[in-house]
């Protein structure tokens, strides 16, 4: 045990003193109880407290290692079940005799949204047609954007726009500016985190089967 009046240990006398002098610094600070060795007996209530104390610390401290733990878990199993959607809208869309078709009636089940378009700034039979420069603007140079609310909705989606809490844009590369566009009334709807590279991977397939 420290010997507080040992002026060797003049460190421990000035925490000691300190400690009396803000008797609520401890318990203003839980996580400093980590860093302490618990009491080998408890002596009475104030020693009761303070172990009291150190175990609610460190359960609070599993919890949130816990929580952390989970959201990796779930966020690995988000990337794998958007990767495994696209993968199968992939197939669809190689093994589809009308492309165009397939993006309308297909593709939504497949990626777990409530639409999907084509629009592009070139006339195009069933696509939406776009004002020049709006792709371009839209993209910001990205080749997938997320967007909530969207207030071109009706532009973009035509009778799908009433269901737009998310829409996400695929760029689909080609000599005339083009996109994708997905509608969900689910505002979480493919994560972004998770979603982009995959989506994208998917606008460089459909433009080459649509013949961009």
């Amino acid at each position: 045990m420290t010997d507080l009046t040992d002026p060797s240990d003049a460190d421990a006398a000035r925490v000691a003193a300190y400690l009396r002098e803000h008797p609520a610094f401890l318990a203003e600070n839980p996580a400093l109880y980590a860093s302490l060795a618990p009491p080998r007996r408890v002596h009475g209530p104030v020693f009761a407290d303070h172990m009291d104390a150190m175990l609610r610390e460190a359960r609070r401290q599993a919890k949130d290692m816990e929580a952390r733990a989970e959201a990796v878990l779930v966020a690995g199993r988000a990337a794998s079940s958007i990767a495994e959607r696209v993968q199968e809208a992939v197939l669809g869309a190689m093994a589809a005799s009308d492309p165009v078709e397939f993006v309308s009636e297909t593709l939504p089940s497949l990626l777990g949204v409530d639409a999907a378009g084509l629009a592009g700034e070139c006339a195009r039979p069933r696509w939406r047609r776009l004002p020049p420069g709006l792709v371009r603007g839209l993209l910001r140079s990205k080749p997938v954007v997320f967007r909530d609310r969207p207030a071109d909705a009706a532009l973009l989606h035509a009778e799908a726009a009433l269901l737009a809490e998310r829409d996400i844009l695929v760029l689909l590369p080609g000599d005339s500016p083009a996109l994708l566009a997905l509608v969900s009334r689910d505002a979480t709807a493919i994560p972004a985190q998770q979603g982009t590279q995959a989506l994208a991977f998917l606008g460089r397939v459909l433009a080459s089967l649509l013949g961009l």
